[in-house]
């Protein structure tokens, strides 16, 4: 299989037809069962755009591409006009969270709840060690702060590596980027839809600099040396212009 491409059995990926937003609004407005199974294979680019996120996650990409679609269906049979936001803006959440929950039940991978707790902790370590030195600290330094082995921080930290940013983005459609923040979901609901457009908005009400950075650091997974060297300053201005960043949004979307 080629690098980021899916494959799915039995379905020809290169010529799935793709909806364009006025026909989309056309269907809702008339849905019926013809209506739903046109929204359906309309909208299998989508699955698949999703999918994408799990290459190499599981060895059956047909099962998840079909919990997928049970995910789409879903998203479907409950979309409503009066959101006032695109159909992949709502339906990804629920594609991505049907997945997400069939791996959790089908994982035969679980990692301890204390290697999560470390985890956690080591986290909050590393944040209170950016905020008295202003430098991002190593793990032999949390490791000291915790009074535990420098393996057991790399082992809990390396246990949380299928974590991502909130503003790591999950698909494009060519108009909206979504992003992950769009798509954070329990097992019941969608988030606030108002919350998230607020969130999107507030990013481009801070300076450049500080939202370039945030971007970088939350999207990208730039460390904060990384962005030093690459932009010309110190490390300790980069984690000033991060946290000024990231005060202002909080600020903006209460």
């Amino acid at each position: 299989m080629a690098k980021n491409k899916v494959e799915i059995v039995n379905v020809n990926t290169a010529n799935i037809k793709v909806l364009s937003q006025d026909e989309m609004t056309k269907l809702f407005q008339n849905l019926d069962e013809k209506a739903k199974e046109e929204l359906i294979n309309g909208n299998l680019k989508l699955v698949l755009s999703v999918l994408k996120k799990f290459i190499g996650r599981t060895d059956n990409l047909d099962d998840l591409f079909q919990v997928g679609v049970i995910g789409l269906i879903k998203a479907i049979d409950n979309f409503d006009l009066n959101h006032e936001v695109r159909f992949s803006t709502y339906a990804v959440p629920m594609i991505m969270g049907e997945i997400k929950r069939y791996l959790r039940d089908n994982s035969s991978l679980r990692i301890s709840r204390s290697i999560k707790d470390l985890a956690y902790k080591a986290l909050k370590a590393k944040d209170e060690l950016i905020s008295v030195f202003d430098k991002e600290p190593t793990n032999l330094e949390i490791a000291y702060k915790l009074n535990v082995k420098e393996s057991e921080v790399v082992e809990a930290l390396n246990s949380l590596k299928d974590t991502v940013s909130m503003f790591e983005p999950i698909y494009n459609d060519g108009g909206d980027v979504i992003y992950l923040a769009d798509q954070l979901t329990n097992d019941d609901s969608i988030y606030d839809i108002e919350t998230k457009m607020a969130l999107r908005d507030a990013l481009t009400k801070i300076k450049d600099k500080e939202r370039y950075i945030i971007i970088q650091r939350y999207m990208i997974g730039k460390t904060q040396t990384e962005l030093a060297d690459e932009i010309g300053i110190s490390q300790a201005q980069i984690s000033r212009l991060e946290k000024n960043g990231i005060a202002k949004i909080k600020k903006i979307i209460r």
